[in-house]
């Protein structure tokens, strides 16, 4: 698996250094929307699995949903151990998205992985906080960049750039 992530990391470096093709999709920037932008809540949060997986409710049906371009250590995984800084991040991840936070959620080209979660950039409508990009900035994630579904991926690079120079999360206490 760790070979797997590499060489999908390898892959993913390659394809944003060449110029991969990205989705049309506006940057937020810093984060959040202009203070002036609102966002129709198109779902409410039900629960939160781990750091980059929660539970929304969309048009009356439970959906998991799996944040795009971020990876947070894992916790729930089957047979894997609970991985340094993974917890912090479910935690983290909660105190973002306390239960019922109303949410607006973006689709990139691939709707779904292969576990059948919807694969979503998420926002918090209230004040428009871009969800993934606020996790991967704290230290709480690494970028994971799966193509087609780049519209992002320059911003979180950077922000996990910035967190490990920064050493914050588990850039400061997660070797490897």
């Amino acid at each position: 698996m760790r070979r797997f992530l590499a060489a999908l990391l390898f892959v993913t470096a390659i394809l944003t250094a060449c110029g991969a093709p990205r989705a049309a999709t506006p940057s937020p920037g810093a984060g959040t929307l202009a203070a002036n932008a609102t966002l129709d809540a198109n779902a409410t949060l039900e629960y939160i699995t781990d750091g980059d997986t929660i539970g929304v409710r969309v048009h009356g049906k439970v959906e998991r949903v799996r944040l795009i371009g971020i990876d947070t250590p894992e916790t729930k995984k089957p047979n894997t151990p609970v991985q340094c800084f993974g917890p912090e991040a479910t935690k983290y991840t909660t105190s973002l998205l306390p239960a019922g936070t109303r949410l607006h959620l973006e689709r990139d080209v691939v709707a779904r992985d292969v576990y059948g979660r919807l694969l979503a950039y998420v926002y918090r409508s209230d004040d428009g906080m871009f969800v993934n990009l606020q996790i991967i900035r704290h230290g709480y994630a690494r970028p994971l960049t799966i193509p087609p579904n780049v519209a992002h991926v320059d911003e979180f690079v950077a922000a996990a750039q910035a967190a490990r120079t920064d050493d914050i999360g588990l850039w400061a206490r997660c070797s490897g």
